[in-house]
């Protein structure tokens, strides 16, 4: 049996397809986002983003502490959940996860 995979492009802003989309990374107050933006999308974003970023300081990419990976669609709270119970942390399956562990998991990672 053959098989043919076919990858297809899309502009996560537009929703067009495009050959030359691009994923990009931006942090807001430490919190990491990805987008997949075709040319004109990601010259849009440059655009709107321009006063702050020639106002604002570069920083070296080792202060920017990203945020965990979302796992199958699921919020962090899976992986600062899993890490809790490994480290001795009294947490729940399901509900809030405390500022107290949240601030802990940010300080051991």
């Amino acid at each position: 049996m053959a098989q043919k995979i076919v990858t297809i492009y899309t502009d996560d802003l537009t929703g067009e397809e495009s050959q030359e989309a691009a994923t990009h990374t931006l942090v807001v107050d430490g919190v990491g986002y990805e987008i997949d933006l075709g040319p004109d999308s990601y010259d849009k974003l440059l655009e709107a983003i321009a006063p702050f970023t020639k106002a604002g300081r570069r920083i070296k990419a080792g202060r920017v502490k990203a945020a965990p990976k979302a796992v199958g669609g699921r919020s962090d709270t899976a992986v600062i959940r899993a890490w809790a119970k490994e480290n001795g942390y009294a947490i729940n399956d399901r509900g809030r996860v405390s500022a107290e562990v949240r601030e802990a998991y940010d300080k051991a990672n």
